[in-house]
């Protein structure tokens, strides 16, 4: 069966306060030096792929990725903000740890229901996210139909395409590891999705 698109599938590279664990959600935060090393050894590891579309979020650590990655290809990149990580409202940009001290009881909702529980402030669930994201992904896979793609996105976003490849509900979603600077691969077939490549 003839392949429809294989997709390269890349989380951005690690962040300041990496080692706080924030929700950065929709804030935008700057990569690291290793950050930028990590994107800089994912160029390298892409530069003979096959790569026809560049794709990512609108957020400076997704961006920066896509650019370096993308010197090695001759693309137009495509900045989409529906590929926007998961928006955690009124936490955005807090560590998880402020979480825990400053909304207790929240915290503890979503820790039990990480899929339908919304922080507060307008936050989005896992669910959301997923409702958001996999439209936008089917949007891009019909308008590249037959090329081979690379999205720079998010670790919650990368989570929630490959929890659909895989036919996982939304709520196992963080049993798929997502690293800063990691690669999936995932070919699509009329009938079906294969991964390939989980955190690699």
């Amino acid at each position: 069966m003839e392949r429809l698109n294989r997709l390269y599938l890349v989380r951005h590279g690690q962040v300041v306060g990496f080692d706080e664990i924030r929700a950065n959600g929709h804030t935008d935060v700057k990569i690291t030096e290793t950050g930028k090393i990590q994107m800089e050894s994912l160029a390298s590891r892409l530069r003979v792929a096959d790569i026809k579309a560049l794709y990512s979020s609108d957020l400076e650590r997704t961006k920066i990725g896509a650019r370096i990655i993308g010197r090695h290809h001759d693309l137009k990149h495509n900045i989409m903000p529906e590929l926007r990580e998961v928006f955690f409202g009124d936490w955005e940009g807090m560590s998880m740890d402020e979480i825990r001290e400053e909304y207790p009881v929240e915290y503890e909702k979503r820790q039990k229901a990480i899929a339908d529980y919304r922080p507060p402030g307008k936050g989005e669930n896992m669910r959301d996210l997923s409702e958001r994201i996999i439209p936008c992904l089917k949007r891009i896979l019909e308008a590249q139909n037959g090329n081979d793609i690379l999205i720079v996105a998010h670790g919650g976003v990368n989570r929630a395409i490959l929890c659909d490849a895989l036919g996982l509900d939304i709520k196992n979603l963080f049993n798929i590891s997502q690293d800063y600077g990691c690669l999936n691969i995932i070919d699509y077939y009329p009938n079906h999705p294969i991964v390939k490549l989980t955190n690699g």
